[in-house]
């Protein structure tokens, strides 16, 4: 029997990356090992909220996020284990890679985090690039800024 190890922490994107593995022919034949990746908290939560009540709140958000993935692969007559991360991903995955007799997959199911987007680039249709102007500034305030420029230049003209 075939295990593969799944990381994650969004429903709907899980689905999309198993989709692929759901449908081959050895799918039935696979020992899926779910493991919930819950978001983090700050260490400043500690002065609000018990270690225990974080563990209670962190169990229940893994029995949605199963709830919701769990019924998929069953579908196929797979098995299915569910693991709530508690620790490093490195640590754990190395425990679930001692607890079998072959070694796993391992597929890394979580949404993408996404930084800071990135600012909104402005390109001048029918204007050579060398001689293109970009505000440094977003969106409408640099138009506003550049208008107010080329005001005070007409009037101390």
């Amino acid at each position: 029997m075939d295990r593969v190890i799944v990381y994650v922490d969004d429903a709907a994107h899980a689905q999309q990356v198993l989709a692929p593995l759901l449908g081959r022919e050895a799918s039935a034949r696979t020992h899926w090992v779910l493991v919930a990746c819950a978001p983090r908290m700050t260490h400043r939560i500690s002065k609000w909220v018990s270690h225990s009540t974080r563990e209670s709140w962190r169990a229940k958000w893994a029995d949605k996020l199963f709830d919701q993935i769990v019924p998929t692969l069953q579908m196929s007559a797979a098995q299915v284990t569910t693991v709530v991360a508690k620790g490093p991903l490195a640590e754990l995955t190395s425990q679930l890679q001692a607890e079998g007799q072959t070694p796993a997959a391992v597929v890394d199911a979580r949404r993408p985090k996404v930084d800071a987007p990135a600012p909104p680039t402005i390109v001048a249709v029918g204007i050579p690039p060398e001689r293109r102007w970009s505000s440094p500034l977003p969106g409408s305030l640099g138009s506003v800024l550049a208008g107010c420029g080329v005001l005070w230049v007409l009037a101390l003209e």
